[in-house]
């Protein structure tokens, strides 16, 4: 069974990918009372869902007439979203930050599920069971690593 937050993020990603701009306007009370949840839910779910690592900018605007804009970033291929994380990887990764990478390149079909399981597997914490900074480090080197592979492997 799924919970609040799986249902409130398969919910607002249908209505991304129904626009054809890929991007929309929230109103934080208005989801909240849509889905009987607190406002902080709405809020935990932008949070920890629509990251910039799973392809998605958030903008918000407080007051009366507030909103939270969501915004899907595609890049033009594959090649160019494998370089940008690779980019975004030159001061380490944490463990969520590479389970953020690696659901978004399900969502963009750059790997299957079954490389994202033995990508994750490779790269959790009792996988690399040394201390911190040194395992966000290692952890990134090894993602590198793997994508460019796949960045050589699916041109």
């Amino acid at each position: 069974m799924k919970n609040i937050s799986d249902i409130i993020e398969g919910y607002l990603k249908g209505i991304i990918e129904e626009e054809s701009m890929g991007q929309i306007e929230i109103k934080r009370n208005e989801i909240a009372e849509m889905f009987q949840c607190v406002p902080s839910q709405i809020n935990y779910v932008i949070n920890t869902r629509f990251t910039v690592d799973r392809g998605y900018l958030v903008e918000s605007k407080r007051g009366g007439g507030g909103y939270i804009r969501i915004l899907r970033v595609r890049a033009h291929t594959k090649a160019d979203l494998i370089e940008h994380i690779i980019v975004s990887l030159e001061s380490g990764a944490s463990e969520s930050m590479t389970q953020d990478i690696v659901f978004r390149l399900i969502d963009e079909d750059v790997i299957t599920k079954r490389e994202a399981k033995l990508i994750l597997a490779a790269l959790n914490k009792k996988t690399l069971a040394i201390p911190l900074p040194a395992r966000d480090e290692l952890r990134a080197r090894i993602l590198c690593a793997m994508l460019l592979t796949l960045k050589y492997e699916k041109k």
